[in-house]
């Protein structure tokens, strides 16, 4: 079930209006029963998948809590690569056989793909890693295993961050299932605010800017340098507020609920280094990465050589994890390596800095790293939206040609689309700085309360008004 869908629009308001109205030992039971309902109304027989993992790794949870040494690394071992395999299956097989038949061609071999006509489960990877996150916790000693299986498949499936995260870690989201959650009107207001906020960058920012980006990229050989270009940067826009849309959405929906889930993003355009842009995005990815991946393998705290690997080694995996496509290995794979020369140019980077005295708090210098981030950004993103590495290779050596302003303007986009597209990127970009300033709901507090309901009214008027309302599926459901 989409967010952005009629069906949700009556899903949500019965699921919350039961929710409240049911004794306490009947809520989770509830929550979890509309989560399955939720995830079936994609393909209802994937439900089973879900059921398998969730089984798989409960029980691994309780069985690891009783048992020490080698047994408790097998069991671990166990529940890993059976939870793994179900996401290779579904994700990877058939990448994985179609690259080992194309390197075999490059032999003389002549080897048959097996072929296996099978769709993706939708957020696979998501809660695959959630249900991951909770066993490795466990085997760690941070987490008491979860013995009532209605708390734990409900922690696995609660359908705000089901599809698309945050990934949720156990310690945050399981206990409060086991909480008093009763209505709060601050908590459902704050809460329907959040998501007509990710409703607004999801149908008026990034839906409306795939317009352009999905004509685009769909033939980039069609486009001079300057449409690539936009498009580029649309993109860029497009999938920050298609994704951090749904996080709002989720954490708003939880919210309205009375549950509290992680901030997944950071307003991740405004960082000053490729290092910082990924604290700021998609912060509980990036966490999980870092916790469960790049410091087992030793992170920063080993020779320099192995720590460039261990940075390569976890940003490739991340970007495969993202899609069963070389482009999004490719993607992975950059950000690494700018994560790398970041890590090696540091220190000379400050002394030409320092020659010209512009030392770290000067705007000048802020603005030119902010703009230098922004720029490598794009440039990556072009790998991750482009059809093939041939496609992205053909984008990067033509975006400076061609700029033939008079060969666009009379375009239909530009024509009819352009305005509507930059006025929604300037009132989110008003906004995100508002944040950055305090929190909204601080500064909604400050206005009076008929400017506090103009501006309500107006964000609902946007979303109205301006979204496009075609069920467009939230970019990373693929995932």
């Amino acid at each position: 079930m989409l967010f952005n869908s009629l069906e949700f629009a009556i899903f949500f308001p019965l699921v919350v209006a039961i929710f409240f109205a049911l004794p306490r030992q009947w809520k989770v039971s509830w929550l979890l029963v509309s989560s399955c309902v939720f995830y079936m109304a994609f393909i209802p027989i994937y439900i089973l998948i879900l059921l398998v993992t969730i089984l798989i790794d409960y029980c691994a949870g309780i069985y690891i809590a009783t048992v020490e040494g080698s047994r408790k690394k097998a069991l671990l071992a166990v529940s890993i690569v059976s939870t793994c395999a179900v996401l290779f299956v579904f994700k990877y097989f058939g990448f994985f056989t179609g690259s080992f038949v194309a390197a075999g061609s490059l032999f003389g071999w002549h080897l048959s793909r097996p072929m296996i006509n099978i769709i993706l489960p939708i957020g696979l990877s998501f809660h695959t890693f959630q249900s991951l996150s909770y066993v490795i916790e466990v085997y760690r000693g941070r987490q008491e295993p979860e013995k009532n299986f209605i708390v734990y498949a409900t922690y696995v499936m609660f359908f705000p961050q089901l599809v698309a995260g945050p990934i949720e870690r156990p310690q945050n989201l399981l206990h409060q299932f086991w909480e008093v959650h009763e209505f709060d009107s601050e908590n459902v207001t704050a809460g329907l605010k959040r998501m007509a906020w990710g409703f607004y960058k999801k149908l008026v920012v990034a839906d409306r800017l795939a317009l352009y980006v999905n004509d685009v990229y769909s033939a980039p050989r069609s486009s001079n340098g300057l449409q690539l270009t936009i498009a580029t940067v649309f993109f860029a826009y497009q999938i920050y507020c298609d994704f951090s849309g749904y996080s709002d959405i989720a954490i708003g929906a939880a919210q309205v609920l009375g549950f509290r889930l992680m901030e997944n993003f950071r307003t991740p355009y405004y960082s000053l280094s490729v290092s910082e842009f990924w604290r700021r995005w998609h912060v509980s990815l990036s966490t999980w990465f870092k916790d469960y991946l790049y410091i087992p393998m030793g992170g920063s705290r080993v020779s320099k050589g192995r720590h460039i690997m261990n940075l390569l080694v976890t940003f490739t995996i991340s970007g495969l994890w993202h899609g069963a496509n070389w482009t999004y290995v490719a993607w992975g794979l950059l950000n690494g390596i700018y994560l790398v020369c970041g890590f090696l140019t540091r220190d000379l980077r400050n002394r030409i800095f320092g020659v010209f005295g512009l030392t770290e708090e000067t705007k000048v210098r802020k603005a030119i790293m902010l703009a230098t981030t922004f720029s490598i950004t794009c440039v990556a993103w072009i790998v991750f939206r482009a059809r093939s590495i041939g496609d992205a290779y053909y984008i990067f050596t033509h975006l400076a040609t061609g700029w033939n302003v008079q060969g666009i303007a009379t375009e239909q986009f530009f024509m009819r689309q352009f305005p509507v597209a930059l006025g929604s990127i300037l009132i989110l970009e008003l906004g995100q700085m508002g944040q950055r300033l305090d929190s909204i709901p601080t500064i909604l507090g400050r206005l009076h309360l008929p400017a506090r309901w103009a501006l309500y009214a107006a964000l609902v008027t946007m979303v109205v008004m301006f979204g496009v309302y075609k069920k467009a599926q939230f970019i990373y459901f693929q995932f």
